[in-house]
C-alpha cells in the first residue's frame, strides 16, 4: 500500500513538473523575437549550412522559419522535412557526387539497343527534329539522378512532401527563365522546388513547375532575407552567405570562365542588395572556405566544418536567441515530421506518357503489387526506363486513394523528340598510315507505331564514306522478340603489306543487306538469326594491283550472331565482359566464318586488369579477301600499321594493367589512365608474304580517358624486330 501511494505521489510530481517545463517555454515563446533563417546559394559550398545548423542546435536556438536558394534549398528543405544536421553529413557523405550529375544509368543497366547507340555517336549530341525545327535539350543534364537522390533524402518514398503541409515554414527561391521573375515556392512538391532552385542554366535542364520553367534562384535572390521577413516576420535574421567570391582578371580566360564570372556578377548584385536590409540586430555570417569550389561536392564535410567553424565565431550573438532546454524540446516536437515505414504498394500506375507503350516502362520495374515499397530497387528501376532514351526525366508519387497506396511512376517524354539528329566524329594519327578522319551524322526516328518501331539512318564523311539504313521493329509491348532490316554501303580503304612494306592502296566498296528476327536478354545483350547478302568491288589507288586475278563476286547466306555486354563502361571498364560470336554460311560459295572476341575487365584497388581474345577462322574453305581478318593497329597488335597481317585463321590476345591516375570532370564518367599490354597474334594463312611469321608480339604503353568528344587515347606500341608506330586518337571507334 505505501508502494502505491507513493508511486502516486511521484506521477502527480513529474507531471507537476512538466506543467512548469511547459509554461515556461511557452513563456519563452512568447518573450522571444521571431527568427528568420537564411540559407544562401553556393553549389557545393553550401554544405557549410549544415555546420551552422550544428551550432543552432548546439545553442539551442529556434527558428520560426527558413528560407534557402539552390543548395540552401536542398540544407533548408531536408531540415525542415525532419532531417538532423548529423543525418544530413550522413546523407551526404553515402552519395556518389561524381556520379550524380551523370544521367544515364551504370552501363549494365542500359538495354543493349542503348549501348550501341552510345557507341556509335558522341555523347550529348542528340539534337531534336521537330516542326518548329532543330531543338537541343535545355541542359547538359536533366537531373535525374539528383531527383531521386532528393526523394530519398527527405522520405518522398514514403509519402510525398509538400511544402505548405510541413510543420515549420519553408520556402525556396527559384527563377523563371522565360520572364526573368523571382518565384517563391511555398506550397506544392517539396522535392520539386528543391530540383528547381539547384537548377543552373544550361548545365541543368529546367523544372516544370505550375506551368512555368525554373532555374536556378541565385539569379535573382541568393540570400532571400526579404522572403523570412515577410514569410513569418521575422525580427532577428540569421543570413548565411556561401556565395563564391568573383573570379580575378587575370584568371578569366575561355568561355566556361567568362560565362562563369557573368553569373557571378548577376548574383553578387542581389547579395548586395539582400545584405542591406540586415540591421544591427541581424546576425550574419560567412563562412571562409577558401579553395572549396562551387563544383566541389565531395568536399562536403570540410565545407560543412568551415560553415560550424564561422557560426561558432558568432556564438554570443546566437546564445542570445537560445532558450531553456524544455522549451527547445517543445520546439523540436512542434516542427518535428512523422516517418512512416516503407508502405505496402497496393497498385502501380504508370502515368502520362502518349507515345511511349506503358509496356515499354513496367518491363523494367521489378517492385510489385502487393509487396512493400523497395526504394533502391525502384531507384534502379527508373534509371533502366531513364536509359532507354525516350525521356527527360522519369519519377514517381506515392499517393493514397481511399484505403489503397497507389506509386504513381510520372515518364515525361522528350519535348524535343520523338525524331533526332545525332553526331559522331574521329579523329586518328598513326606514326604508320598517317591521319585520317570521320564524320558521322545520324537521324534517328523513333516510337513509328506502338510496339516501338525505330528507324535508323546514318551517313559517313571522310576518310571512309558510306550510307546506312537500319529498321527495328520489336513484334510485342515488351520489346522481347523483334525483326529488322539493315543495309548499308561503305567506301573505306584497304592497305596491302608485302615483306612489311605497303605495296597498294585499294578503295573498297562493300554493299550490304540483312534481314532477321532476333531475341533481347535484358541488359545482357541479342541473339540473331537471319539473312545476310554482300558484295565487294575494289579499285586501285596507288602501288602493284595485287588482287587483279580475283573475281569480285556477289554472295549470301544464313547469319547468327550473340552479343553479350556486362561491362561497367564502354570504353574504360573497371570491371565486367563481354562477348560476340557469329557464324555466317554463305550459300554454294566454298566458305564459312566464325568469329570469337571476348574481353573482360577486373579491378585491383587504383589498378584495373584487362584481357581481350579473338579468332576468326573459315572452317569450310578459305575466307576471302573482304571477309578476312585483320592485325595490326591499336590494342591489336600496336606495334604494326593497321591492317597489316591479313588472311585466314587469325588468334589475337592481350593482358594489359591500367593505372588510375585521376577522375574526369564532374559531369563526365570515367576514369584517367596510363596503360601498359602484351600482345600475341598469329595468322594461320597469310595472304600476303611476311617477314615475321607465326606468333607475333607487341608491347604496347598509353594514356587514355574519357572526353566531351568520347575517348581519346595517346600511345605507342614496339612490334618484334623493332616494329613501331605510334598513335593519337580521339572520337568514336
Amino acid at each position: 500500500m505505501l508502494h502505491v501511494r507513493l508511486s502516486r505521489r511521484l506521477s502527480a510530481a513529474a507531471c507537476l513538473f512538466t506543467f512548469l517545463l511547459g509554461t515556461a517555454g511557452a513563456a519563452w515563446a512568447q518573450d522571444r523575437p521571431r527568427v528568420g533563417l537564411v540559407l544562401g546559394g553556393g553549389g557545393a559550398r553550401g554544405a557549410a549550412h549544415i555546420g551552422v545548423l550544428e551550432v543552432l542546435e548546439r545553442l539551442r536556438v529556434p527558428v520560426d522559419c527558413v528560407a534557402g536558394t539552390s543548395m540552401g534549398a536542398l540544407v533548408a528543405g531536408a531540415w525542415a522535412a525532419g532531417l538532423s544536421p548529423a543525418q544530413m553529413r550522413v546523407a551526404l557523405g553515402k552519395a556518389n557526387w561524381a556520379d550524380m550529375f551523370v544521367d544515364s544509368p551504370d552501363f549494365t543497366e542500359l538495354n543493349f539497343r542503348s549501348k550501341r547507340l552510345a557507341q556509335r555517336f558522341l555523347p550529348g549530341s542528340e539534337t531534336g527534329v521537330t516542326e518548329r525545327g532543330l531543338v537541343a535539350p535545355p541542359g547538359v543534364v536533366s537531373g535525374q539522378k539528383i531527383k531521386l537522390f532528393f526523394n530519398q533524402l527527405v522520405h518522398a518514398d514514403v509519402m510525398e512532401r509538400d511544402l505548405s503541409q510541413l510543420p515549420l515554414p519553408v520556402s525556396i527561391i527559384a527563377t523563371d527563365i522565360g520572364t526573368g521573375a523571382r518565384v517563391v515556392l511555398r506550397e506544392g512538391s517539396l522535392t520539386q522546388a528543391m530540383r528547381a532552385s539547384m537548377a543552373v542554366p544550361g548545365l541543368m535542364a529546367p523544372q516544370d513547375v505550375d506551368s512555368r520553367k525554373l532555374v536556378d534562384g541565385g539569379l535573382v535572390d541568393n540570400v532571400p532575407i526579404r522572403e523570412v521577413r515577410e514569410r513569418c516576420g521575422a525580427q532577428v535574421v540569421i543570413a548565411v552567405n556561401v556565395g563564391s567570391p568573383l573570379l580575378k582578371p587575370e584568371d578569366i580566360s575561355g568561355f566556361f570562365s567568362v560565362s562563369a564570372q557573368m553569373v557571378a556578377l548577376l548574383t553578387e548584385q542581389n547579395v548586395s542588395a539582400s545584405l542591406a536590409t540586415l540591421t544591427p540586430r541581424d546576425i550574419y555570417i560567412q563562412p571562409g572556405l577558401g579553395s572549396v569550389t562551387a563544383a566541389d561536392f565531395e568536399r562536403h564535410a570540410e565545407a560543412a566544418g568551415h560553415g560550424r567553424l564561422a557560426a561558432e565565431m558568432k556564438a554570443d550573438a546566437l546564445a542570445a536567441l537560445a532558450v531553456p532546454e524544455a522549451a527547445y524540446a517543445q520546439w523540436q516536437q512542434r516542427v518535428a515530421v512523422a516517418r512512416g515505414e516503407s508502405p505496402q504498394i497496393d497498385a502501380i500506375e504508370i502515368e502520362g506518357v502518349q507515345r511511349v507503350n506503358a509496356a515499354a516502362i513496367t518491363r523494367h520495374l521489378e517492385q510489385l503489387a502487393g509487396a512493400p515499397l523497395n526504394t533502391e530497387t525502384l531507384n534502379r528501376d527508373l534509371l533502366r526506363v531513364f536509359g532507354d532514351g525516350n525521356y527527360e526525366r522519369v519519377d514517381y508519387r506515392l499517393t493514397r486513394v481511399g484505403d489503397r497506396n497507389v506509386l504513381r511512376v510520372m515518364p515525361v517524354e522528350k519535348s524535343w523528340g520523338p525524331d533526332y539528329l545525332r553526331f559522331g566524329l574521329r579523329l586518328e594519327s598513326t606514326l604508320a598510315l598517317g591521319s585520317t578522319y570521320q564524320l558521322r551524322l545520324g537521324y534517328q526516328k523513333t516510337w513509328l507505331n506502338r510496339l516501338g518501331g525505330e528507324l535508323l539512318l546514318t551517313g559517313d564523311l571522310g576518310s571512309s564514306t558510306g550510307l546506312a539504313a537500319e529498321f527495328y521493329q520489336p513484334l510485342e509491348a515488351t520489346q522481347r522478340f523483334f525483326g529488322y532490316v539493315n543495309t548499308s554501303y561503305t567506301r573505306d580503304r584497304l592497305d596491302y603489306f608485302f615483306i612489311e612494306q605497303r605495296v597498294a592502296e585499294y578503295r573498297r566498296a562493300t554493299t550490304r543487306g540483312e534481314i532477321g528476327l532476333g531475341l533481347n536478354f535484358p541488359l545482357l545483350g541479342q541473339l540473331r538469326l537471319g539473312w545476310r547478302e554482300n558484295q565487294a568491288t575494289r579499285s586501285l589507288e596507288t602501288g602493284l594491283d595485287v588482287f587483279a586475278g580475283l573475281p569480285e563476286r556477289r554472295y549470301g547466306g544464313l547469319v547468327v550472331a550473340l552479343e553479350l555486354d556486362r561491362s561497367d563502361s564502354l570504353y574504360f571498364p573497371r570491371q565486367g565482359w563481354d562477348l560476340s560470336a557469329s557464324v555466317y554460311v554463305p550459300e554454294d560459295r566454298g566458305f564459312s566464318r566464325v568469329a570469337l572476341v571476348g574481353r573482360a575487365a577486373l579491378p585491383l584497388g587504383d589498378w584495373v586488369l584487362g584481357a581481350r581474345l579473338g579468332w576468326t577462322d573459315s572452317p569450310r574453305g578459305r575466307l576471302p579477301v573482304n571477309e578476312a581478318a585483320q592485325l595490326g593497329g591499336f590494342l591489336n597488335l600496336s606495334g604494326y600499321a593497321k591492317g597489316q597481317f591479313l588472311g585466314d585463321g587469325v588468334a589475337y590476345g592481350h593482358l594489359r594493367a591500367e593505372r588510375i591516375v585521376g577522375r574526369a570532370p564532374l559531369g563526365l564518367r570515367g576514369d584517367l589512365r596510363l596503360g601498359l599490354g602484351l600482345e600475341l597474334g598469329r595468322v594461320s594463312q597469310p595472304y600476303a608474304l611476311q617477314r615475321r611469321v607465326g606468333l607475333l608480339g607487341s608491347v604496347v604503353a598509353y594514356v587514355g580517358g574519357q572526353s566531351p568528344l568520347g575517348p581519346v587515347y595517346l600511345g605507342l606500341g614496339l612490334g618484334d624486330r623493332g616494329a613501331t608506330n605510334a598513335y593519337l586518337f580521339l572520337g568514336t571507334p
